[in-house]
């Protein structure tokens, strides 16, 4: 039996697009060779995990981050911001291994004391294509370990984002894209990183098989040195 990881997901609500997002982070989490356990903001975490995934998903609350809503910013689920920031606060204090994706990105900068950039056009429009980024890791980084340290193409498609005024504190970028944090991670803890792009939807045109092995350096980090809470 792998690691045990708690991966936060939306809540499901009968729509087929989300459901097929659900199975798509559980996967590609249940691959890289964790035990999962999903969860949502109707589902109680347990308390012994040994890694926590936050994924892709709804705008968080502006609140959360001191500000006031843009016109385009999306309803939030407020149970789901706070069940993931209580997730964050544990895993940072049990020293866990901590992926962010997307949304999940987002809440870790917010986590850190940070704020979002509350709407970039052109980077999800509405049943629009997917545009490649590319993404340059960082040498030396936690990024570059688990994907390389060459350039690689990635599925980022996202209207909020973290630029670097409001990057949280002791965050690190590890790359951008256009201006915008597309990774980050914490060299303080024993494995952070958080990356804007969507390395569960393999099949995308647009992902590199590069940009996907960050599940596999998750789960080396979480085999590695367990640290299943008691």
């Amino acid at each position: 039996m792998g690691p045990r990881v708690v991966v936060t997901l939306s809540r499901p609500n009968g729509n087929e697009l989300r459901a097929r997002s659900r199975e798509q982070y559980l996967t590609a989490v249940r691959d890289a060779g964790f035990e999962v356990i999903a969860v949502d903001a109707d589902v109680t975490p347990p308390d012994s995990f040994d890694a926590l995934c936050l994924a892709g998903g709804e705008d968080l609350e502006p609140s959360r981050y001191r500000d006031l809503p843009d016109p385009l910013t999306e309803p939030a689920d407020a149970k789901r911001d706070a069940l993931e920031l209580s997730l964050v606060t544990i895993a940072r204090d049990r020293d866990l291994p901590v992926l962010g994706i997307c949304r999940g990105l987002q809440v870790l900068n917010v986590a850190y004391g940070g704020s979002l950039v509350q709407h970039v056009a052109g980077h999800r429009e509405l049943n629009g294509p997917i545009v490649a980024h590319i993404a340059v890791p960082t040498p030396g980084s936690k990024l570059a370990d688990a994907c390389g340290s060459e350039p690689f193409s990635v599925n980022a498609r996202h209207h909020q984002a973290v630029s670097e005024q409001t990057l949280g504190a002791g965050l690190v970028v590890t790359a951008r894209i256009g201006g915008l944090v597309e990774a980050f991670e914490d060299p303080s803890r024993r494995w952070l990183v958080a990356v804007q792009w969507h390395p569960e939807r393999t099949a995308d045109p647009d992902m590199s098989a590069a940009g996907t092995r960050i599940f596999r350096a998750f789960a080396d980090a979480a085999t590695r040195q367990p640290a299943r809470a008691r």
